[in-house]
């Protein structure tokens, strides 16, 4: 990965609702996989423009995932997760995920997920090799892009 990837990585921001936290008011511990769910979407998207994310062209299946606390969230805060791929095998590619207070710079939560592109038919995946374009695609990480759900960046009307 560059290190241009990680500097300007893609942002996608969620608001916290009230169905995500637990007894304790704080985000509950599952609800974490969603968040990481919906921003691997929107980067995949957003790296790969153009294509329809469910036209079955480019399927993935996560593998693995491993994810790391330092603290909580809670209802109705903003989390920024920054996103980028950190490593390409043959048929795999890791995803970084930090999901941070977006006037902070510490992450409060950090995950890396294995996705492993795979092809197949009648709902039998098997795992296939990355296709050059969209490793190129996903390489690029569509750095410095920002997809907003949180309501919490200015609305910039062109004029």
């Amino acid at each position: 990965m560059t290190a241009s990837a990680r500097d300007m990585p893609f942002r996608h921001y969620v608001r916290v609702r009230y169905q995500d936290c637990d007894s304790q008011h704080v985000v509950f511990n599952a609800r974490y996989g969603d968040y990481i769910d919906l921003a691997v979407t929107q980067f995949l998207m957003a790296s790969m423009p153009g294509r329809d994310p469910f036209d079955g062209s480019f399927e993935i299946q996560l593998k693995k995932q491993t994810i790391e606390w330092f603290g909580p969230f809670h209802f109705n805060e903003v989390i920024e997760i920054a996103t980028w791929v950190s490593r390409f095998g043959r048929t795999s590619f890791d995803v970084r995920f930090e999901l941070r207070r977006p006037d902070e710079g510490q992450a409060v939560v950090v995950a890396d997920t294995v996705y492993v592109h795979v092809h197949g038919e009648k709902g039998v995946f098997r795992s296939a090799p990355l296709p050059d374009e969209a490793r190129a695609l996903l390489e690029a990480g569509a750095k410095g892009k920002i997809v907003d759900h949180a309501g919490y960046l200015p609305v910039v009307v062109p004029g």
